[in-house]
């Protein structure tokens, strides 16, 4: 519970209304997932469905003989939405007491926790897909990854021969950050989401085709966070990369580098129910609080995501510089 003890005052010193900004990381990886809504009083699953390539069929048809045929083939992939949340109790004292807007400053941080969490789910899920290139020379797991083995171009390379060869599709559409889940074009790209200890590695890159964001021809089309491009992939970084703390040679982190194209996953919501702050105010709980006392904020989500194709998605992962 939060109190005067855990909330001083600023009494005897100069008091700044605006408090200190929090430092938050860049949140991006549920910008480019498939976003699909489950109808409230209906069921917690859902079935991402992808209808199967057929084989080419290279037989000339003989005359007057009509062939077999091919038979349609699915792909269904199930996942189930779980609720998540926190909260904060205020004592009514501290209310009485402080002179920060305690409820609208405590609502803030925890649409923060709320962004963070959420970011966290979706990239844990998509960095334990199965398609992984470990850097340095001859590594064959994470285990392997060495201080000195950082990130190579031609990790990179391979990574989006890989994805040409399974005709993964290009990124052409994003979730816009500033209008809630409506989608902006974006031009046609893989992207690649790394943490800024990578990306200083990636910025060196020049004599073998970086392209940093002020050289674009279209500065329209930046998308946030992006800070350079390697032939047809964008580059994104955030603090909220994935790291693979301790699981490298003699415990160092390994950090983790996603590319990937258009159906890589997907995430879904409860309608309605994707992310509320709920407030209940000092005497809202009856019996159990008789002498009004305390009061809550908290917030609550429905989500889950889930990889819809293993061949859209690669991890490179290696040691920073």
């Amino acid at each position: 519970m939060e109190t005067i003890s855990t909330i001083p005052h600023a009494v005897n010193n100069w008091y700044d209304r605006m408090l200190l900004e929090r430092l938050t990381p860049l949140l991006v990886h549920d910008r480019f997932a498939q976003i699909r809504d489950i109808p409230r009083n209906n069921t917690n699953v859902i079935k991402f469905r992808r209808y199967n390539s057929l084989t080419p069929n290279t037989t000339a048809l003989e005359e007057g003989i009509t062939p077999d045929g091919t038979s349609l083939s699915i792909t269904d992939v199930p996942a189930t939405v779980l609720q998540y949340g926190d909260y904060v109790t205020i004592s009514d004292f501290l209310q009485l007491t402080t002179l920060d807007p305690i409820l609208l400053e405590t609502a803030a941080v925890l649409g923060e926790q709320a962004g963070e969490s959420l970011d966290i789910i979706t990239r844990d899920v998509i960095n334990a897909g199965t398609h992984v290139i470990y850097s340095g020379s001859g590594n064959t797991a994470r285990a392997g990854v060495a201080a000195g083995d950082v990130i190579a171009v031609a990790n990179i390379r391979t990574a989006v021969l890989a994805l040409k060869n399974a005709n993964v599709k290009k990124i052409t559409k994003m979730v816009a950050p500033d209008a809630g889940y409506e989608t902006r074009p974006v031009n046609a790209c893989y992207v690649g989401i790394t943490h800024p200890e990578i990306a200083v590695k990636i910025r060196t890159m020049t004599s073998d085709g970086f392209v940093p964001i002020e050289k674009y021809a279209n500065q329209a089309d930046i998308m946030p966070g992006e800070f350079g491009a390697i032939e047809e992939v964008r580059f994104i970084e955030t603090s909220n990369a994935k790291i693979f703390e301790d699981e490298g040679t003699s415990g160092i982190d390994v950090y983790s580098t996603i590319i990937f194209g258009d159906g890589a996953y997907g995430t879904t919501r409860i309608s309605g129910e994707s992310l509320r702050n709920i407030i209940k105010p000092l005497g809202s709980a009856g019996t159990s609080d008789p002498l009004d006392q305390r009061a809550t904020s908290g917030w609550k989500a429905t989500k889950v995501t889930k990889i819809l194709n293993e061949d859209c998605i690669w991890r490179i992962e290696s040691a920073k510089v």
